[in-house]
């Protein structure tokens, strides 16, 4: 994972990071479909290899969430055991084998010149994705934009901030060893809450933001 350097400021840091998830994104809307369904069955199986690892980082964040006063509901959000992590994988998988959305026809018209116009699906680009709590999100966030040709940078809570790094480890692992760029999916190194205010400000960079969580966070 990119790492900020103590001299990098949000503005500097989002740039680069976007940067180079533009040149991953170029990468990866070149591969095909049975290539990126490769790929994400291969991110799945990593997650499942490091399902150790990522429930230790779990552990980390639930003992900081009690520390902190988190209310049951959200410790139960944040929570991962064996049987949670399996889903998630399994998420991965079923993303992996979803039909591919790009080049598919939308519409199809003829003008009265002859001309016929169609219009297909074709990838965004880099998407930001800004999200609360749910470690889940991390996996299911990069499953989909690397299947639809999108690259993606996700910047989860510092609930789960440990959980979110082991997961896009292992996730990024396996993307890589199929073939996807590591940049393709990437994951804001600050909790820093000006990383966020850089996200939204960064037009032509990041060409679109998805917040999930709560109605405050939209």
């Amino acid at each position: 994972m990119s790492q900020a350097t103590p001299a990098e400021t949000p503005e500097a840091l989002v740039e680069r990071l976007a940067r180079a998830g533009r040149a991953a994104q170029r990468v990866l809307a070149r591969m095909n479909a049975p290539a990126k369904a490769a790929a994400l069955h291969a991110a799945a199986a990593a997650l499942r290899a490091d399902s150790a690892a990522v429930l230790a980082a779990n552990a980390l964040d639930l003992a900081a969430g009690e520390a902190n006063g988190l209310t049951g509901a959200m410790l139960d959000r944040l929570r991962l055991d064996s049987e949670r992590l399996v889903a998630i994988a399994e998420a991965v998988d079923n993303v992996a084998d979803l039909p591919d959305p790009v080049g598919e026809e939308i519409s199809r018209s003829q003008r009265p010149n002859g001309l016929v116009l169609v219009r297909v699906r074709i990838p965004i680009g880099l998407i930001g994705i800004i999200y609360e709590s749910r470690p889940n999100v991390t996996a299911d966030a990069a499953a989909l934009c690397v299947r639809s040709g999108n690259a993606v940078l996700l910047r989860g809570g510092s609930e789960a901030v440990h959980s979110n790094r082991a997961i896009h480890a292992a996730l990024v692992r396996g993307l890589a060893a199929a073939g996807v760029p590591e940049a393709a999916v990437q994951l804001m190194p600050t909790q820093e809450r000006a990383a966020v205010g850089a996200m939204l400000a960064a037009a032509g960079l990041i060409d679109m933001i998805v917040p999930r969580g709560g109605k405050s966070l939209v």
